[in-house]
């Protein structure tokens, strides 16, 4: 005699009845289920949304160009020669720019307002952005250096020295620096730099007009001569960033707390500030400052999916490249044939959103 089927939804009903209403920790059980579900589903939405932007990234332009033949350019098919200029010559390092850099600001700007405890962190905070411009003014000026590929490690190397800057002024005295003590370095550190730029950029307006384009956030000009020396220091901090996240989270329940659970604070602060530097840096050196991508990125994911770091580091890793795809999408086609550097456009979306932040009652937990 054959056996009943059970469908699936019997079957999870089954699974659901074993947990006992009044058992105490029958809502723990099904909180932690639906947040599972939860953060299963925001990963599916953005994982569509990033294989979404990739193909707009790579299909629209000054020389639409339709997906098929899109396909065919990567894959080496015969199409015509302009378009497989247009998408493997021109596009294709574009777009890995645009994920190299979203990703590195993104998951940069989650780790500094874990460690600062300061939902309003961003990169820049600790000296990244202020450092980067500093040392590619001094090439400019010393070197005459005036191509990204040239000026692509002055921007790194200044943006690590900033940041080692920050932290030794920040834990002056100290066995470890604090986040009030990081951030104040960062601020006062980036006050100076920033000024003194701007004093050099009154000096020779005409040569540092290669400034003012860095400065804005292009993607203009930017092949795999600028990617590819970067690129490893980028994956090293994202790997760096996924050991530290767990320990992130034991450090939110406060030193004396984490201490007591085994947790090593000094270790976890100084492979987070490594991490900002490598993601934050590399970034800023291969497409100048980018704003409030790191600032917004975090706390879009923080709203969706709570405030394990692991989740929000993991899920900014794959949203930041969604919003810089878009964002350099937007610039390409707004001001047609001209194009506006990508940095605008997302200080422009980015606005709407710091404005929600300050606005709501409280802020996202961190």
């Amino acid at each position: 005699m054959r056996e009943p089927r059970v469908s699936a939804r019997s079957a999870r009903g089954a699974r659901s009845a074993l947990v006992d209403p009044a058992d105490p920790a029958a809502p723990a059980v099904r909180a932690r289920t639906s947040s599972t579900a939860r953060r299963g589903g925001a990963l599916l939405v953005l994982l569509g949304l990033l294989v979404a932007a990739l193909a707009l990234s790579l299909a629209v332009g000054s020389r639409p160009v339709d997906l098929g033949t899109v396909w065919g350019a990567l894959t080496g098919q015969d199409v015509p020669p302009a378009d497989r200029a247009a998408v493997v010559g021109l596009r294709l390092p574009r777009t890995v720019l645009a994920v190299l850099v979203g990703a590195g600001l993104a998951v940069a700007g989650g780790l500094m307002q874990a460690l600062t405890r300061n939902p309003l962190a961003d990169p820049g905070i600790l000296g990244v952005t202020s450092g980067a411009a500093f040392a590619v003014a001094m090439g400019v000026v010393l070197l005459g250096v005036t191509r990204p590929s040239g000026y692509v490690w002055f921007a790194f190397g200044g943006a690590l020295l900033a940041t080692l800057a920050v932290y030794l002024v920040g834990s002056a005295g100290r066995s470890n620096a604090g986040p009030v003590q990081l951030t104040l370095a960062g601020v006062a550190l980036s006050a100076v730099l920033t000024g003194v730029v701007g004093a050099l950029r009154l000096t020779d307006q005409e040569r540092f007009a290669v400034l003012l384009t860095w400065e804005s956030g292009s993607f203009q000009a930017r092949g795999w001569g600028v990617i590819l020396p970067v690129l490893p220091f980028v994956l090293l901090g994202l790997a760096v960033a996924g050991v530290v996240a767990g320990a992130l989270n034991t450090l939110g329940l406060g030193e004396d707390l984490a201490t007591a659970l085994g947790a090593s604070v000094g270790r976890t602060r100084v492979l987070a500030v490594v991490a900002i530097t490598l993601l934050a840096g590399g970034a800023t050196a291969m497409a100048g400052p980018i704003t409030l991508v790191g600032l917004m990125v975090p706390h879009i994911v923080r709203w969706s999916v709570g405030p394990d770091q692991r989740w929000v580091l993991g899920l900014s890793a794959v949203a930041g490249p969604v919003l810089v795809l878009l964002a350099d999408v937007a610039a390409r086609v707004l001001l047609w044939p001209g194009e506006l550097p990508v940095g605008v456009v997302t200080a422009f979306v980015g606005a709407p959103v710091l404005i929600a932040l300050v606005r709501r009652r409280t802020a996202t937990g961190l």
